[in-house]
């Protein structure tokens, strides 16, 4: 069996091969949001005569499965969050935590099913909340 060697000329080329992409991945990343509150926003639920149609329509396509939504009209951002298709009817979303950070809107809710005994419809439902607050130039993290 012949023992392979390597130049050193190969070996300079698959160093700088592996080094390249390095410097162009550099300036790439995901923002990083430090989620310390600086303060709890206000906000309206709102009913669906509320939320603006052309928003009411991508919910509407959407609300079979799971979703998380923005929306804005440059004055007002709204947050939308689907829980898809339940069996019954009875659930309801709370909002857990709204909250301004220094670079993000955290958005926070759980589904909640009905009680124990409650009478529910035995249709299925899609739960949905929409918040309308104050437009502001930030991400939206859902937790």
């Amino acid at each position: 069996m012949k023992k392979r060697t390597f130049s050193p000329k190969y070996l300079i080329c698959l160093l700088i091969f592996l080094m390249v992409p390095g410097f162009f991945w550099t300036g790439c990343g995901v923002e990083e949001t430090d989620g310390q509150k600086l303060e709890d926003l206000s906000y309206t639920i709102l009913e669906d005569k509320e939320i603006p149609k052309e928003f009411l329509t991508v919910i509407e396509e959407k609300k079979e499965e799971i979703f998380k939504l923005t929306y804005t009209d440059k004055e007002n951002l709204y947050i939308a969050v689907g829980y898809g298709v339940q069996e019954t009817g009875g659930y309801s979303i709370s909002v857990n935590q709204c909250y301004l950070t220094k670079n993000a809107i955290y958005f926070d809710t759980t589904l909640v099913g009905p009680s124990k005994g409650e009478q529910v419809n035995q249709v299925k439902s899609y739960p949905y909340l929409v918040i309308k607050t104050k437009y502001l130039q930030k991400s939206v993290v859902f937790e």
